[in-house]
Parts: structure tokens; sequence; C-alpha cells
């Protein structure tokens, strides 16, 4: 897994100033080509316009340069309009939300992925959420992340599996959660050994046709 944990190192800002970054991030575009996974209503992790399901067990290194934090105003199913900052900078100042924003401007953090096991492997990816479960889930990891680079600044990479948890609203019955379960933390360069094949179990090749769609 030599190397798939780079993220591009140009204006990256230094290890030694993450810890203060991330713990600054609250509840309340760092690589290019990327897909945008999100945690679907029924509880599956997908990405891209197909909703492609994320492979079962499959590991996933977040850049942690990459967090950011800000606003997002949605119309009918359209972004109206976005403003976001690396966590490392103030909250972005606002102006009215856009003529039909529904919930006007909402508060959004999010952060970039790559693939580092699987048949997705080397893909990479971006996580923007706005929800509740979704913003804790974000500022767990962030946190994890600080507390991290102040004990060992040569490993700041976590290697999560992306994993679920939920509860029952009155309202809306069950409601899922994001969870990213670290597994490893590894350099900014990769590990030293494959992390991707010790951690993940062998699992058979995919029927030939079948891909894990959840669209029509």
């Amino acid at each position: 897994m030599n190397e798939v944990t780079k993220f591009g190192n140009a204006n990256l800002p230094s290890v030694q100033s993450l810890s203060q970054s991330l713990r600054a991030l609250n509840t309340g575009a760092l690589l290019g080509n990327t897909v945008l996974l999100k945690m679907d209503k029924t509880g599956h992790w997908v990405f891209g316009a197909d909703q492609t399901e994320v492979e079962d067990d499959s590991l996933w290194a977040i850049n942690p340069f990459s967090f950011t934090h800000g606003y997002i105003a949605w119309g009918d199913g359209e972004v109206l309009g976005e403003k976001t900052v690396s966590v490392s900078q103030p909250l972005p100042e606002l102006e009215p939300a856009p003529p039909g924003a529904k919930r006007g401007w909402e508060p959004q953090v999010g952060m970039s992925l790559k693939c580092v096991s699987g048949e997705d492997k080397d893909m990479e990816a971006r996580f923007s959420t706005t929800s509740v479960g979704g913003k804790r889930a974000a500022q767990v990891l962030a946190l994890a992340i600080a507390t991290q680079v102040e004990k060992d600044q040569s490993k700041p990479v976590p290697v999560v599996r992306l994993k679920k948890e939920h509860y029952t609203h009155k309202s809306y019955g069950r409601i899922y959660t994001p969870v990213f379960d670290i597994v490893e933390w590894v350099s900014l360069d990769g590990p030293n050994a494959d992390v991707a094949e010790e951690a993940a179990p062998e699992e058979p090749a995919p029927e030939a046709g079948r891909r894990r769609r959840r669209s029509a």
C-alpha cells in the first residue's frame, strides 16, 4: 500500500498545526477528481451518480488536511449556494441565502477519503454532511486525529472502515448515522506494511456482472 495515502503535499499546512484546527471543528475542494460519498436513508454507504454501494470491509484513508467547515443552501434537490473553507480558517461570512433556499444556509462539514482496499482501491471521494449525526461523526474523527497528532506526528492518517449505527426517532422511525471505525494510523507516505491486505479478510470475487448499485 505504499504511497496510497499520498494526497498531494502542495500548500498543505504543517502536521503540527493540525491539532488546533481539528479541535476547533464544531458540529455547529481539496482533491480534484472525486466522487461524492454519503450514507443513504437505509443506512448504506454509497458513492457516485449511480449510488454504488461501498464494498463491505473496504478500507479508506482520511486526508487529515482536508477537513472543511462552512455552509450550504439547498433548493428543490439542487445546491443553490455553498461556502466552505479549511477548518484552519474562520467560518466564511454569509450574505442572505439565495432565493429558493428551503432552509437558508445550513452548517456543513466535510473531508476527503481515498479507498485503499478492494475493488474500489485508489478511488478518491468527498464526504460532506449537514445532518446532526454526520457532523457528530466528522467531529469525533477530527478529534481522534488531533489526539493522534499530539501523540505521534509521524502517523496522522487514519485508515477506517465505513460503519453505521442507528437510533429510533419518534416521528421518523429508524435513523442511520455514519461511523468512521479507525483500524490503523499511517504516515502521509503510506505504511510500511500493506494494511489493506492485513486488515481486510479475503472475500470471493464478485459474481460476473454483479455491481453494487442502489439506483434504478
